[in-house]
C-alpha cells in the first residue's frame, strides 16, 4: 500500500464516489459496481474479493454486493 490522502470505510451496499487508489476487502465481499479510469475489456461487476485481497488503479465509483473494504483516496 502507497501513501494515499485518506480512505472511507465502506460496509452497506449504497454507490460511494471520489478518487480511490486501492480496494482493499475486510472481510469475503463482493463488489456488484466499479467504474475505473483507463481499464479495459469486460465491465467491472460482481467482483469477488477475498479477505486482505486487494485491487488498485483509479476508481472513482464503487458498490458493494457485501462485505466490508477500504477505499483508499488518491
Amino acid at each position: 500500500m502507497s501513501d494515499y490522502a485518506g480512505a472511507e470505510y465502506i460496509s452497506d451496499t449504497a454507490a460511494h464516489t471520489g478518487r480511490f487508489g486501492e480496494i482493499v476487502a475486510l472481510e469475503d465481499s463482493v463488489i456488484a459496481s466499479l467504474t475505473a479510469q483507463d481499464w479495459t475489456g469486460n465491465a467491472l461487476t460482481a467482483i469477488p474479493l477475498k479477505a486482505t485481497g486487494e485491487i488498485e488503479g483509479v476508481f472513482t465509483s464503487i458498490t458493494l454486493t457485501s462485505g466490508t473494504v477500504v477505499a483508499y483516496r488518491i
